[in-house]
């Protein structure tokens, strides 16, 4: 039987709200730091397939979460394309060669760089309860066209942005390669065993209206229309961080099953704008996570409260900080355990 969470993804209107956590595989848990000090890099980590789905597998075994992210990176894509990936310390992730220099055409892919990642999904899948739902994510073109454009993160995209004015037939030939890569990348981690799937779009935010429709719905709805053509049962959850008052419009129009809200929108606002029935996951800041205390509690509430007449899947605005106390966790699990409709 599907779990808590697999079945508000798919429009139940349930007392109890499952909960899991973006980034909830990671550094602030000391099993993670013990195990990555063992291993070496991140990248190292992604690839050693048993030591993936451990990590995976740690906030299950500490918290109960209700979903199983998949512990991985959004720039797999790229690095399938044929770019090269390195974890700098300090840094973050650099990508080469920078595609504002160099012609798409000049990437040799290699596609077998992601099967490790489905080997992790397959493993973790076969040590999850049933009630638990196995979540893999990829990244949406935007946010991993503003990578392999620029070779690294950025405040405000600004080469990609000018890019993609200055020459949006290039640029448009960089999206159509990543919603290719995605669509079989999502597809080979939904037949390896994951029963949701999410789209991060970490920087969807930093465009126009305009620009939003064109290179954040347009390429997501494509992504969308092709999984669901393959896995139609499989519900996809959208995540536009940043998109504000264009959220409404992505959720209509991409054909998502759920929408995630950063911490940013007024969870009443997004209740009342978003489509009818619409699960909905979110969005408690998780620097309120860091800082714990009452207002935690608090704002755990109101949030659940917004969204009490609609599916809601609880969970951070962005991902949980390295530095969030367990105890906070734990405080948060159990305020939202209680709640009831």
């Amino acid at each position: 039987m599907p779990g808590l969470l697999l079945d508000t993804l798919r429009g139940a209107q349930l007392d109890q709200r499952p909960l899991w956590l973006m980034r909830q595989a990671g550094r602030y848990l000391p099993e993670y730091r013990a195990l990555r000090a063992e291993k070496g890099g991140f990248l190292a980590l992604v690839y050693d397939t048993d030591a993936a789905a451990e990590i995976t597998l740690q906030p299950i075994d500490r918290f109960g979460f209700d979903g199983a992210i998949l512990f991985s990176d959004i720039l797999i894509v790229p690095y399938a394309m044929g770019q090269d990936l390195q974890f700098l310390a300090g840094e973050g992730p650099r990508l080469s060669p920078r595609l504002v220099d160099h012609a798409l055409e000049s990437l040799v892919s290699v596609p077998e760089r992601l099967s490790p990642i489905y080997e992790t999904v397959r493993k973790v899948r076969s040590k999850l309860t049933v009630d638990k739902t196995m979540l893999g994510f990829a990244g949406s073109p935007w946010t991993v066209a503003t990578y392999m454009t620029a070779g690294e993160g950025s405040r405000d995209q600004h080469e990609t942005r000018a890019m993609a004015y200055r020459d949006p037939t290039a640029f448009g030939a960089i999206i159509e390669a990543i919603v290719g890569v995605t669509v079989e990348y999502l597809c080979g981690q939904i037949e390896a065993g994951a029963e949701a799937v999410q789209l991060f779009d970490s920087w969807a935010g930093t465009l126009s209206p305009a620009q939003f429709e064109r290179w954040v719905i347009a390429p997501n709805a494509a992504i969308v229309a092709a999984v669901k053509k393959r896995h139609p049962e499989t519900p996809i959850i959208g995540f536009p961080k940043g998109a504000g008052e264009k959220l409404p419009a992505y959720a209509r129009e991409t054909g998502v099953d759920a929408v995630g809200i950063d911490e940013t929108i007024d969870p009443i606002w997004a209740a009342h704008s978003l489509p009818p029935g619409m699960p909905v996951q979110g969005n408690l800041d998780p620097l309120l996570l860091l800082a714990g205390g009452v207002e935690q509690d608090e704002q755990t509430r109101r949030v659940l409260e917004a969204f009490a007449d609609r599916p809601h899947v609880f969970n951070l605005g962005h991902g949980i900080g390295q530095f969030t106390p367990i105890a906070h966790v734990e405080q948060l699990l159990a305020t939202v355990r209680e709640w009831r409709r």
